[in-house]
């Protein structure tokens, strides 16, 4: 009778082990999408109805995980950097390149694929100063655009002209080659890598346009 008692004890525990582990992952993860999983448990940053102490500093760490979908060339996680807020991400690259010494002012423009931007300096070292902007937006931005940088701080108008458009707009992308065309004339800072060039381009992207 002993002998019963302690295997029902037994089976008895690892069902509660097995239900503590699920409410625990419950807690840690959300289920978003077929197969994303990501921590909710974080105050965004942007917005507007946090508190100044928790948008200046945040003392969680940023976690998220992404997992392949098991269906083969299914391309679905893709579509989640169509929900990239680019505005947020443009409010970044400035802010961030104005702690780049002798670049006072900075404007940027994320489109579907690229960032544009203008900045004003007065440094002595223009292909010094243009690999340091190129490279701050790079570090912000999904690897796949390419970055175009101008010290033309007359361009900042045709950068802020074309943030009224969107990806839908009639002429919007000739209006953006255009304006890439022009800031090119620009230093543009090191080649990436050996494969690409100054802007994230590879020779396919170039043969493209």
């Amino acid at each position: 009778m002993q002998k019963y008692i302690v295997i029902a004890s037994i089976c008895i525990l690892t069902v509660l082990a097995g239900c503590t582990k699920d409410i625990s992952n419950q807690g840690l993860y959300q289920k978003s999408g077929n197969t994303t999983n990501v921590n909710t448990n974080r105050t965004d940053l942007y917005n507007e109805g946090a508190g100044k102490s928790i948008r200046n500093v945040s003392n969680n760490y940023g976690y998220v995980r992404h997992q392949k979908s098991p269906v083969l060339n299914d391309n679905m996680n893709n579509n989640n950097f169509a929900a990239l807020n680019r505005e947020q991400l443009a409010n970044i690259i400035s802010k961030y390149s104005t702690n780049i010494p002798h670049v006072d002012d900075v404007a940027t423009l994320v489109t579907d694929r690229e960032v544009l931007i203008a900045y004003h300096t007065d440094t002595n070292n223009r292909d010094m100063t243009a690999d340091q902007v190129k490279k701050t937006a790079m570090s912000v931005i999904p690897r796949y655009f390419h970055v175009y940088v101008t010290d033309n701080w007359h361009l900042r108008r045709d950068v802020e002209a074309l943030s009224y458009l969107d990806s839908t707009s009639k002429h919007a992308r000739n209006l953006v080659n255009h304006l890439i065309k022009e800031m090119k004339k620009s230093p543009q800072g090191k080649a990436m890598n050996p494969s690409e060039n100054a802007n994230g381009e590879t020779p396919d992207d170039q043969m493209g346009k």
